[in-house]
């Protein structure tokens, strides 16, 4: 690329750090603004990786990091709620075979890892700021007034601000999350020597309860129920919620649960479903990540195809010095072929679970699934 190019990444998450450093990396000069200030270094409990998003990671340069904070492995068990072993399923290598199929991670974690290589790539970040106005209307560029008074041009801005964009609003798109119908509590706790690697229990009081290793001495839990109005649910009282579905289950789950005691521990949200239909750009504003799509954890997908969003963008801006409409609109075509199936099979799981069918082809659908994510992006 033979000209100077500027690129303004609003959120600091999985997708617009990952942008901000592949970016970085091909010369583009790169500002990143998050809105919160501390960056979101503390925020979550825990995250399953597949191994396209260890895929992702590799490429940023960070999977030592990732390999040595985490926890691989490479089955997941399917148990009763007293927790009886029924099936064991060895899981696909979807980032390739020199990759293992799942890392389980504490999610601040992850979190450090991607803020260090941001510092390292030499972008310019500013924390506690917002993009208050974006004006597109005088040349080919987006002039973006911030929450502390400034103002800068830049030939591209990345929409990686989340679910809930204000970026995505701003710039006219109309699409927003909708609730499917179910919530899940989780907790960070620590690991039982027993537990190596997923299990998932159906049935009982929750939908799903699982647990995933994420070092060898954490895991993080979670459980799965319908979802209830938020505002009836006292903070105060998120421990003692999330205790009494854990309960219900054995196994490992007695050990987990005795931990589950301080409600700043516990999260509560509910799952929602986005993707944003007909193209992810308003003149040279483009959505990644979750302002793009979401889907429920049921396929472990969303850090994964955030940050292949971020690689696929990088690769089509880097490939040419023209970056127009039809340029943004092919990166469009591109992903969303790949994030439809994932975001319907992972809403199509919960909804047979709602819905009580008995006889769902679950392990059809996921296999179908993760074998397409096996191809590159």
């Amino acid at each position: 690329m033979s000209t100077l190019r500027t690129v303004l990444v609003i959120g600091g998450g999985a997708a617009g750090n990952a942008a901000t450093v592949l970016l970085r990396r091909a010369g583009i000069a790169v500002d990143l603004i998050e809105a919160r200030d501390d960056w979101n270094a503390t925020a979550g409990s825990g995250i399953t990786l597949q191994g396209n998003a260890l895929r992702v990671l590799r490429e940023l340069g960070v999977w030592e990091q990732v390999e040595k904070s985490g926890y691989g492995f490479g089955s997941v068990g399917i148990t009763a709620p007293d927790g009886t072993v029924l099936h064991v399923a060895e899981d696909l290598r979807t980032g390739g075979d020199d990759l293992p199929a799942t890392v389980g991670m504490q999610r601040p974690q992850l979190q450090r890892v991607l803020i260090d290589a941001v510092r390292a790539c030499g972008a310019a970040v500013r924390l506690g700021v917002r993009a208050v106005s974006l004006d597109q209307s005088a040349d080919d560029g987006v002039t973006v007034s911030f929450s502390d008074g400034t103002a800068s041009r830049y030939d591209l801005v990345i929409a990686a601000d989340g679910l809930r964009s204000a970026t995505r609003a701003a710039i006219g798109i109309t699409d927003r999350p909708e609730p499917t119908g179910m919530a899940i509590w989780r907790i960070a706790a620590p690991r039982p020597a027993g537990v190596t690697r997923t299990d998932l229990a159906y049935g009982g009081p929750a939908y799903i309860a699982g647990y995933c290793p994420t070092g060898e001495e954490t895991l993080y839990a979670y459980v799965v129920e319908a979802n209830r109005d938020r505002a009836g649910i006292a903070a105060a009282s998120y421990a003692d919620e999330m205790r009494a579905l854990a309960q219900h289950y054995g196994g490992h789950w007695p050990e987990i649960t005795a931990h589950i005691t301080d409600p700043a521990k516990v999260n509560y949200t509910w799952f929602d479903r986005l993707l944003v239909e007909g193209p992810w750009h308003r003149g040279r504003v483009v959505l990644v990540g979750d302002a793009a799509h979401c889907c429920p954890p049921t396929l472990a997908q969303g850090a994964a195809l955030s940050m292949e969003d971020a690689w696929v963008l990088t690769q089509i801006l880097t490939a040419t010095d023209t970056w127009d409409d039809a340029l943004l609109q092919a990166y469009y075509e591109r992903r969303v072929s790949r994030v439809r199936p994932v975001v319907e099979a992972s809403v199509q799981i919960g909804r047979w679970q709602l819905d009580g069918v008995r006889d769902a082809d679950v392990p059809g659908l996921m296999g179908r699934t993760m074998t397409m994510l096996r191809e590159l992006p």
